[in-house]
């Protein structure tokens, strides 16, 4: 639990064994990238603690956080140039720390949580998509079948056709994904996403320190990745709402969502036919856009992704974002199905273009200015 007042200083509220996670993953960051001042940890009882931060905001050192940025500059109430020097900021800092103490380690050596934890037989996406009751329905004779039964199916999505296999997805994510795999690594934040970056007048500042420590640099482009591309606009909005509400200031509406125009299912041909419409506003547009840049150049080298190659590189990691964050239990049913296009589009990332690509919002959202 996070409590901050508008002028008093952040807490969060943790288990013991969370705090000390937390504790030495600020101690490790602090010294490289710019961080809220650690005022004081003071326990509660037994087995939880308070953890007592700098309001980089009541400080003045921040003006906003990623998010909020992204979606004032969607509504039109703030320069998307503000958005791409913050994507700028958060790929220089990332470069820095592969300099500054980079090397290249088994995944083993690097904080697990947010990949090995999940990836593992019987973690969190078997328990997820080996559910027999996570199904989808054949749109002519109305039969169901589990999820995970999709294997070897034709998946057309917006006219491009693929191979759909969700176990093979997984089974593939897992083999990348074994302990001693070698990857490129540094000491960084290890949760890039919108609600823990702030705009600083030095560039960025970073928040959250749980999941701080030695991190796979492909690890951390796939996380920011997924996040703007499809949790921050999106899902977390709509599925995670308080903490959405909880992380983001602001927490505008979202400018648009994704939308399925057209799908059609059949079991008996192992045929998914689907068409979506994958909008976003000037802000998500801007931001996605700096950040593919920075990898198909600079951080892409930085993160030893093979030239050409590097969002294929990347796929174990958004195949594990894709289906590791929002319980699939939750989705409706076309937004389920706006997954599993993800998904089998990250499969191929030979030709990165269908995952990346998204529709410009031609009728801006406007809100009244916050």
């Amino acid at each position: 639990m996070n409590t901050t007042t508008p002028l008093g200083p952040f807490r969060k509220i943790l288990p013991t064994a969370r705090a000390d996670s937390e504790e030495i993953g600020w101690r490790q960051i602090a010294g490289q990238f710019e961080a809220p001042t650690l005022l004081q940890r003071t326990r509660i009882d037994a087995d939880t603690d308070v953890i007592t931060y700098e309001n980089v905001f009541a400080s003045g050192r921040c003006r906003l956080l990623l998010g909020d940025l992204i979606a004032l500059a969607d509504h039109g109430h703030a320069p998307t140039g503000d958005v791409a020097g913050l994507i700028d900021a958060v790929c220089d800092d990332l470069i820095a720390a592969v300099t500054a103490i980079g090397r290249t380690t088994a995944l083993s050596a690097c904080v697990p949580a947010l990949y090995a934890d999940r990836i593992r037989p019987g973690g969190r996406l078997d328990t997820w998509y080996q559910d027999h009751s996570l199904t989808v329905t054949d749109t002519h004779s109305g039969e169901r079948t589990s999820l995970h039964a999709l294997t070897g199916y034709t998946a057309n999505v917006n006219d491009t056709p693929f191979l759909l296999d969700m176990p093979a997805a997984i089974n593939a994510a897992r083999s990348a994904l074994h302990p001693d795999g070698q990857w490129k690594s540094a000491i960084t934040q290890g949760d890039p996403t919108e609600p823990n970056i702030a705009a600083s007048a030095a560039g960025a500042c970073w928040l959250d320190f749980e999941h701080a420590g030695r991190n796979t640099l492909a690890g951390e482009i796939a996380n920011l990745l997924w996040y703007l591309l499809a949790l921050g606009g999106w899902l977390v909005p709509t599925y995670q709402r308080d903490v959405y509400h909880r992380t983001l200031p602001l927490h505008l509406p979202p400018a648009a969502t994704p939308t399925i125009e057209h799908t059609e299912l059949s079991i008996r041909h192992q045929r998914l036919e689907l068409h979506h419409n994958w909008p976003t506003g000037p802000g998500r547009r801007t931001a996605l856009t700096r950040l593919l840049d920075r990898i198909s150049t600079d951080l892409g080298d930085a993160a030893g992704l093979p030239k050409g190659r590097q969002l294929h590189a990347l796929s174990p990691f958004l195949t594990l974002r894709i289906l590791g964050v929002i319980p699939p239990h939750l989705l409706n049913p076309s937004d389920l199905l706006l997954l599993v296009a993800k998904l089998t589009q990250a499969q191929h990332l030979t030709d990165p273009t269908p995952f990346t690509h998204t529709d410009p919002l031609n009728d801006l959202v406007t809100v009244e200015n916050p």
